[in-house]
């Protein structure tokens, strides 16, 4: 049982990890040399470490902006953030989510190899904590230990599937192709931004091709934008908040020279995922035809949402920023409803936000980014206020789930559990 939890939390949590299993299992199955099954193992894990390096490097600019926001304005609430909720559950639930979690990736493989809904879901630390959404949510209902296990285990295995087949018919449109999909639990906010998109705007008129004159053509270059947005965003609000307050999190660091490495600093994050992620989908996608042929026909990856960012990188920042325009909003909303105060999370905001703006840019160009975004990030800020009541005692804390997925699949479980309640 030890081996068995050290397994599913130390191991296949492990993004890296389970794709460079997934891609060593698929060049087997193609009887690669050992050179090819060595190197592409490899690099496949080497590509989501600078996945993952790229992320933290990000989160840490985005944790030090979303402090400031909070300091100045004394604003207080809930703070969406997967990883800080997971850890808290983790002290009562740690045995269960890793059962649901270990059986569930073989409900997967089981749905994915006897469905219509061929897909494998690589991204480890989501399914970790779906997992944990699921203890929690059925542990509240009065289960016990053995019927949270099987229920959620099954739960957790069809979501797997049919999140990426809800979103693949937008996938295709991204990508221009079928080899890959989407493996995020931010489903919801990626299918809805691509509906808002094809209704309201006009995918010919792309984020990609926005008309830049030559004296500001330095703005063509994505990453060059990227930086100059962020030091803006992050010179106006430490203005706002003043240097007393940015002390906080710039030490001994003048603020105004803050604000401007805070900026580049986020745009190297980004140039970094974009590299893991060319770098991932170079070994993964020609490693997963061993699998297709020999395990489960058909198959497709279903990978973590930075897989998309390469192809609207524009997308990207108007889907980030438009989605954190939406959470204010909503949070004002929120307080007048007299429900739970979400506060806006910049991580899970840029990360489904981004994913939400490149979905909609695919089905209704710069509007759709936009407006998908926007969508996106009023879904992130009302489902998890009325997730909060269905999480038990973790409905309690300063922090909930962040994502659109985790939100509806726990509030449909817990209506369901109060039906036979």
């Amino acid at each position: 049982m030890a081996f068995f939890e050290f397994l599913m939390t130390e191991i296949l949590s492990i993004p890296s990890i389970l794709v460079g299993l997934m891609v060593l299992i698929g060049l087997l199955a193609l009887k690669s040399n050992i050179s090819k099954i060595f190197s592409g193992t490899l690099k496949s894990i080497i590509g989501f470490i600078i996945l993952g390096a790229g992320a933290n490097v990000l989160i840490g600019s985005l944790d030090s902006l979303g402090g400031i926001i909070m300091d100045a304005f004394n604003i207080q609430g809930v703070v969406p953030n997967n990883e800080a909720i997971v850890a808290l559950a983790q002290q009562t639930l740690g045995q269960e989510t890793a059962l649901i979690m270990g059986f569930g990736f073989i409900a997967n493989i089981l749905f994915a190899r006897f469905t219509p809904m061929k897909y494998i879901f690589l991204t480890g630390h989501h399914t970790f904590y779906m997992a944990a959404l699921l203890s929690a949510v059925l542990g509240t209902s009065g289960l016990n230990g053995f019927m949270v296990v099987l229920i959620g285990s099954l739960i957790l295995g069809f979501v797997m599937v049919l999140m990426p087949a809800i979103a693949q018919p937008f996938m295709r449109q991204v990508t221009g192709g079928d080899d890959i999909a989407m493996g995020h639990f931010g489903t919801i906010g990626y299918v809805s931004a691509g509906y808002v998109g094809k209704w309201f705007g006009n995918k010919e008129k792309s984020t990609e091709d926005i008309k830049i004159s030559d004296s500001w053509s330095f703005l063509r270059d994505s990453l060059v934008a990227t930086a100059l947005t962020m030091i803006v965003i992050f010179g106006f609000l430490v203005l706002v908040a003043g240097p007393e307050v940015v002390a906080t999190y710039a030490g001994d660091q003048n603020y105004v020279m803050f604000a401007i490495m805070q900026g580049i600093t986020f745009a190297a994050g980004v140039s970094i995922i974009l590299a893991g992620v060319r770098m991932i989908l170079n070994e993964i996608v020609p490693a997963f035809r061993g699998i297709a042929e020999k395990l489960v026909p058909g198959a497709k990856p279903a990978l973590d949402v930075p897989v998309v960012f390469p192809f609207a990188p524009t997308a990207v920042l108007i889907g980030f920023i438009a989605s954190f325009v939406g959470g204010l909003i909503s949070m004002a909303l929120l307080g007048i409803f007299s429900l739970a105060l979400i506060i806006p999370g910049l991580v899970p905001h840029f990360f489904t936000g981004a994913g939400a703006g490149v979905f909609g840019n695919a089905t209704g160009g710069r509007k759709g980014a936009a407006i998908g975004g926007f969508v996106n990030g009023v879904l992130i800020s009302f489902l998890p206020a009325f997730l909060l009541p269905v999480l038990g005692n973790l409905g309690f804390q300063s922090t909930t789930f962040g994502d659109s997925d985790f939100g509806v699949i726990g509030i449909i479980i817990g209506l369901i559990v109060d039906l036979f309640n």
